[in-house]
């Protein structure tokens, strides 16, 4: 009999608000049974506008997010414009593609703020895009978006997508076993980031 295979649990979204972007994700990083970390950071910011939170593998997430930070950077530099949200979600997407035949274990949010307005568009391990008004991945995930789902609304402020995904996370936090000890959370507004923050529980 083959032994289980256990993939990393997580709780990880991102809510589009009128004119800004939350994504979060909690902090215990949980492989099967066992809680190897109670520190683990999910969530990540590219630029000033735009940032990344993603369940899965840590080593894989940490390295992907490193190549695509210095490419927006890259970019950045070259083009002298911010690169936008769907820049920075179409080069994860072409890195990820890229490595299908040895895919890394990640779900991506991709969320920010740009000319155009807010935008959360989520990535699954092969690359695909789909833009939407929020996102959940992960093994909290059921419960997270029902959370959502029963609160939000279109043109709500940051404040309020702030607070929704608090409560969302906090759900599936008290549900999924996966999920855990803290809530890191960026928002992003026209003004660029504006909240970094990291909620005990």
């Amino acid at each position: 009999m083959a032994a289980p295979l256990y993939y990393p649990g997580a709780t990880t979204l991102g809510i589009r608000g009128k004119d800004s972007v939350v994504i979060a994700a909690e902090k215990r990083f949980a492989y099967g049974y066992f809680v190897m970390s109670k520190q683990a950071r999910k969530v990540f910011k590219i630029t000033n506008y735009v940032g990344a939170a993603c369940a899965g593998v840590m080593a894989d997430m940490q390295n992907m997010i490193k190549e695509v930070t210095a490419m927006a950077n890259l970019y950045k530099l070259e083009q002298n414009v911010e690169p936008s949200v769907r820049t920075i979600a179409k080069i994860l997407s072409w890195n990820l593609f890229g490595n299908r035949y040895f895919p890394y274990f990640m779900e991506t949010i991709v969320g920010g703020v740009d000319s155009a307005g807010p935008h959360v568009i989520v990535l699954d391990p092969l690359g695909s895009m789909i833009e939407d008004d929020y996102a959940v991945v992960g093994t909290g995930a059921e419960v997270a978006v029902g959370v959502i789902e029963n609160m939000y609304r279109k043109e709500m402020s940051s404040s309020e997508i702030y607070e929704v995904a608090a409560k969302a996370i906090k759900a599936s936090m008290a549900r999924d076993a996966g999920s855990g000890n803290g809530i890191d959370i960026l928002l992003y507004t026209r003004e660029g980031l504006r909240a970094e923050d990291t909620i005990i529980v």
